[in-house]
């Protein structure tokens, strides 16, 4: 049995995308920008594309989407693109549990003399919003918190948050990568400035990205050259990828409710499965929470030589051997494990830290895929980690 249950870190492309890309990449393969029928045929498609993104999170303007390469370059169009707009270093606020997308632009932005507000989190993940109005200052030009955290699963309260910004006269940035298209998304109700998107995570094609920018909202480009997407991202656009990600968008946006609720019946599922387990401690929010995540750290009650050398890594090689794929948030460097700094974030020790799994659910995971990877899961486990069924 082979299961799939890393939907987060990207997810399989639709057979309606694959189908539609095939067809453009045949029949639509002109540079929009060229003023000759193939020309427009293109762009014809590459509007359309925008008027479905747009759609997916309630931009009346289409306009307001500007294509990318995916998410990373989204984010760091959004936190470079602000800050390029001032002579002199200011004042920026993120969360500590921020994508490296978000996080390594804006040590960039430090380095040069930029100041950083990194809020605390809860040990579920969340922001206090309190925290945020302590943090701005005088000189605050952008707020940037993530939507959905992409290893732990926990939603951020977005229209506190953003609302705060707004009163104040801040520009507000999420990234909503792994919530657009899984949780309803207005930003003509919701107080969000920018708003970053990627196709490869509701089953578009890898490389394709969008920004929404508010009408009335500036930002300085990254990239120079054409002046394509209104100057604000120059290169000939990747029109079969961008193509896919439109109808993805809409495929998306037709089913999120009953999806979403499919997979949170799903998510709750696993979660009770793994419940009487005491080496699995849940990880992230359960009420304010991703509807497809289950994330878990791996308990060690009774620590001996070899139980300490368990990772999170060495779960995922042992569960892909059994034919299901999850992932773990530590990081491996030059073949030295790294802790997870959103766990670390959270009040994790490092060795909890090394110790984080995730398990994201899809459009095709079934119940008997939860019950068969609960079953898995709590093998590998015992395997791994046999003096805690003696010690029960």
């Amino acid at each position: 049995m082979q299961i799939y249950l890393d939907h987060s870190a990207t997810t399989p492309p639709r057979s309606e995308v694959v189908a539609y890309v095939n067809k453009i990449l045949t029949e639509e393969w002109g540079n929009p920008s060229s003023l000759h029928q193939w020309g427009q045929r293109a762009a014809m498609t590459l509007e359309t594309a925008r008027v479905q993104v747009a759609s997916l999170i309630h931009a009346v303007d289409p306009e307001s989407i500007i294509f990318t390469s995916g998410g990373t370059e989204a984010d760091n169009l959004a936190i470079l693109g602000i800050a390029r707009q001032y002579s002199t270093p200011q004042h920026l606020i993120i969360s500590s549990i921020e994508h490296p997308a978000i996080s390594e632009p804006v040590k960039y932005l430090e380095a040069q003399g930029w100041e950083v507000t990194r809020l605390s989190v809860n040990r579920q993940g969340r922001i206090n919003p309190l925290d945020l109005k302590a943090a701005i200052q005088s000189n605050t030009v952008l707020i940037s918190i993530i939507y959905g955290q992409s290893e732990v699963g926990t939603v951020q309260p977005i229209e506190a948050l953003g609302k705060i910004a707004r009163d104040r006269g801040i520009l507000f940035h999420t990234d909503a990568v792994q919530t657009a298209g899984r949780v309803t998304i207005d930003v003509q109700r919701l107080p969000i400035d920018l708003l970053s998107l990627s196709s490869h995570k509701i089953y578009g094609i890898q490389g394709a990205g969008a920004l929404y920018v508010r009408p009335g909202v500036d930002i300085d480009p990254l990239l120079l050259g054409g002046g394509q997407e209104g100057k604000k991202r120059s290169g000939t656009q990747s029109v079969p990828m961008i193509a896919g990600f439109g109808l993805a968008a809409e495929l998306a946006a037709t089913e999120m409710i009953t999806e979403s609720s499919r997979l949170m019946g799903l998510r709750d599922r696993l979660f009770d499965l793994m419940a009487d387990c005491s080496y699995v401690v849940p990880t992230g929010d359960r009420l304010y929470r991703l509807p497809h995540h289950v994330s878990f750290v791996i308990n060690d009650p009774f620590p001996t030589s070899e139980t300490e050398k368990i990772t999170g890594k060495m779960i995922v090689r042992q569960m892909n051997l059994a034919g299901i794929a999850i992932s773990a948030g530590s990081a491996c460097h030059s073949g030295q494990l790294s802790p997870s700094p959103i766990l670390l974030a959270m009040g994790y020790s490092e060795k909890e830290a090394l110790r984080g799994i995730r398990l994201t659910l899809g459009r095709k995971t079934t119940q008997e895929d939860i019950d068969w990877t609960a079953m898995v899961l709590k093998q590998v486990i015992n395997r791994l980690m046999p003096q805690l069924v003696i010690a029960k």
